[in-house]
């Protein structure tokens, strides 16, 4: 824990103001291009009240410069600050949920320092920015409005104090936790991470609806038509009000309504547990949507299109080998990742564990298992440290007694 005395952030901040202008902006263009230094960058959106995912204030700090809020709704283009930040580092704070809504405006960064994922790398145990500003400034960062809704006009100053707050302190906050990371030798580390949060790219969620909340009650495949025609009207009108789909019709709502499938509009409006504010103002939508559901010729599979590796709850029954592998990899990952104090899925995520052991090599030697790893998007440090480990574990599991077993998976 950090010696310096904590105090509170937001205490006798200078009010705020928000940039809506085009002249505005260029002249706060002007003074951060005048600036030193990494950009620190943060965006918030309006998570939970709208549909879309845009942010709807944009904040950027630069020692010698100061801090600027500017609204995107207002600016639109970002083309004159992406070419003035382009070349220097930018500081954001888990970077990966903020990069897709500014790269939507024009703000594309291509050298990345992302405090959260450092102070992991690091080994601290918590990583939200509250925490580890508290940590290691001995600031205490109030983070009362970090669900707020940001699509609101005017901001209050409270939340434009908070928001500023956010990128004023990420300069400091990146050089304890480089420091840190130098210290712990792991700066090679960080730095091919921080480059893999730039190229990793959004994945096409294949069936979405299947991520309803409650879908595990639904029993044959009926239901799950039903479901899927119900999240897709809900999802369809999300879109056209911009609104959060949870806040028309939540998820248990829907699930209620199909594993129910009531026989008639008024059975499902007096369905008890069909709630929601667009519950009985849409009802002719909903119906409409259960009726399509009953009536699918192709109703869906009660287990969805995967890529061929299934939850490893199954492998004991499915493929007992490769149980035993995945079993003995991750008790040696684990034991690694407590040597070098990283958390274990960031010494090789969980997902490119499953594949290989599920699918390994002909010849699972270390080398073979490198190249499986790389292939997969391991990084190099990651394929460095893990790849031989692997390999003997993948041995350690073909040897040992069928009713051997280590740590539980």
């Amino acid at each position: 824990m950090t010696d310096v005395v904590t105090e509170t952030a937001d205490a006798h901040h200078p009010e705020v103001h928000v940039i809506d202008t085009h002249a505005d902006y260029l002249a706060a263009v002007t003074t951060l291009a005048g600036g030193e230094g990494p950009f620190a960058v943060d965006a918030e959106r309006a998570s939970g009240f709208r549909y879309s995912q845009r942010a709807y204030l944009i904040q950027v700090f630069r020692r010698g410069a100061g801090a600027f809020l500017f609204d995107p709704l207002a600016i639109g283009d970002f083309t004159e600050l992406g070419e003035v930040m382009r070349d220097e580092e930018w500081i954001l704070h888990a970077a990966s949920q903020d990069l897709a809504c500014l790269r939507e405006v024009g703000l594309d960064p291509t050298i990345l320092f992302d405090t959260e994922l450092g102070a992991r790398l690091a080994g601290l145990p918590r990583v939200g920015l509250a925490t580890v500003v508290e940590e290691l400034l001995g600031i205490h960062l109030a983070k009362a409005h970090s669900a707020a809704d940001w699509s609101t006009r005017p901001l209050p100053q409270g939340w434009l104090v908070y928001a500023a707050l956010d990128v004023e302190l990420l300069p400091d906050l990146r050089d304890r936790v480089a420091e840190l990371l130098h210290a712990a030798g792991k700066d090679e580390i960080a730095r091919q991470e921080f480059a893999a949060v730039l190229e990793k790219t959004t994945p096409v969620r294949q069936e979405p609806w299947r991520r309803l909340s409650g879908m595990h009650s639904l029993r044959n495949p009926r239901q799950l038509a039903v479901a899927r025609a119900l999240w897709t009207a809900r999802d369809t009108l999300a879109q056209e009000l911009d609104t959060a789909p949870g806040r028309l019709v939540p998820d248990h709502a829907l699930v209620a309504v199909a594993k129910a499938q009531p026989a008639s509009k008024r059975d499902l409006a007096a369905l008890k547990d069909f709630t929601g504010r667009a519950s009985r103002r849409e009802i002719d939508r909903w119906w409409t949507a259960v009726e399509e559901g009953v009536a699918d010729e192709h109703p869906p599979a009660m287990r969805g299109a995967g890529d061929g590796v299934p939850a490893p709850r199954i492998w004991a029954d499915k493929n007992p080998e490769a149980d035993r592998r995945l079993k003995f990899a991750k008790a040696a990952l684990a034991e690694h990742a407590e040597r070098l104090v990283l958390p274990v899925e960031n010494l090789l995520t969980p997902d490119t564990l499953r594949r290989v052991a599920w699918s390994p090599p002909h010849e699972p030697d270390a080398a073979a298992i490198a190249l499986a790893l790389a292939e997969l998007g391991a990084r190099p440090w990651q394929v460095e440290e893990v790849a031989a480990r692997i390999a003997t574990a993948f041995v350690e599991a073909r040897q040992a007694p069928a009713t051997g077993d280590v740590a539980a998976s």
